[in-house]
């Protein structure tokens, strides 16, 4: 049990790290498949020790609220998939956060933030039911939701869950606002909604937040790795890759609309979640 709580405390003092590397890569990348110079590796850093060193304005106190229950869902997130834990509770704590970002965004008055915090819970809508899935499948492989019984298979996940990795792939875009699926908010302030569910989010507040984003970004490879738990090289390899995927997925991609978003993921992510499913029931579980 001591060791569970030594890794997970490393994991939160390491994500960030590895998280901030990971959006500097994003950003160096997506610069130079727009023939553009682009920000320095470590500009993450740089943008979050300069919105903490802001005077902080809000427009009311929960704004505050919600994004500290934010940060704390994404790290205690983190620390339950690495000591193990059950995975509903992690996906409960996991929209939780999300819920609580939402409500701060629609706790003010600008019609950008009410706008892009309800397009927001569609996204939650769409990616959420593909996260319970992935569970349900983790679940007749190993007739438990803990991440514990995942590490003790023999046979990495992928190999009778491949359909997931697609999926998870999807939800990573999803949660990490990339295009097509940037419909609530966006990194550059480039559409109809400004910055749509952070736009009346500054400062200190916005710090909070893209610190959350950091871990989220390692919870969400970690989701990735799993399925190959059996060779961590191999596990971050297939989590790297699926985050370049995404990476390229959002600079040859337009952002389409929220019907759109919503449909392609009801229909070809569940299609594709239902089908493995399907062939899991048919199978069994792995050997232990």
């Amino acid at each position: 049990m001591m060791a569970e709580y030594l890794a997970a405390l490393a994991a939160v003092l390491v994500a960030p790290f590895i998280g901030g590397v990971l959006m500097g890569v994003d950003r160096i990348v997506s610069a130079r498949l727009q023939s553009r110079q682009g920000p320095p590796l470590f500009q993450p850093f740089y943008d979050i020790l300069k919105l903490f060193a802001k005077r902080r304005m809000a427009a009311n106190t929960f704004q505050m609220i919600s994004v500290s229950v934010y940060l704390a869902s994404m790290v205690l997130s983190l620390a339950l998939l690495v000591m193990g834990q059950d995975l509903l509770v992690l996906l409960f704590i996991l929209a939780l956060g999300n819920i609580m970002l939402i409500l701060g965004g629609f706790s003010v008055k600008s019609p950008y933030s009410q706008l892009g915090s309800q397009r927001e819970v569609l996204v939650l809508l769409a990616y959420e039911p593909l996260l319970v899935c992935m569970v349900v499948g983790a679940y007749i492989m190993t007739g438990s939701f803990s991440a514990a019984s995942v590490f003790g298979l023999d046979r990495p996940l992928a190999l009778s869950m491949p359909a997931f990795v697609v999926t998870q792939a999807l939800v990573m875009a999803m949660k990490l606002h990339k295009s097509p699926f940037d419909v609530s908010a966006s990194h550059h302030a480039h559409q109809e909604l400004v910055r749509g569910l952070y736009t009346e989010f500054s400062g200190p507040q916005m710090a909070v937040i893209e610190l959350a984003h950091l871990y989220e970004l390692v919870l969400l490879l970690g989701f990735i790795a799993l399925f190959w738990h059996t060779n961590l090289a191999v596990g971050i390899a297939l989590a790297l890759a699926c985050h370049g995927a995404v990476i390229i997925l959002d600079n040859i991609s337009a952002r389409m609309t929220t019907r759109w978003m919503f449909g392609f993921t009801w229909s070809f992510g569940l299609a594709l979640a239902a089908a493995n499913l399907a062939a899991l029931y048919a199978t069994g579980p792995l050997p232990r």
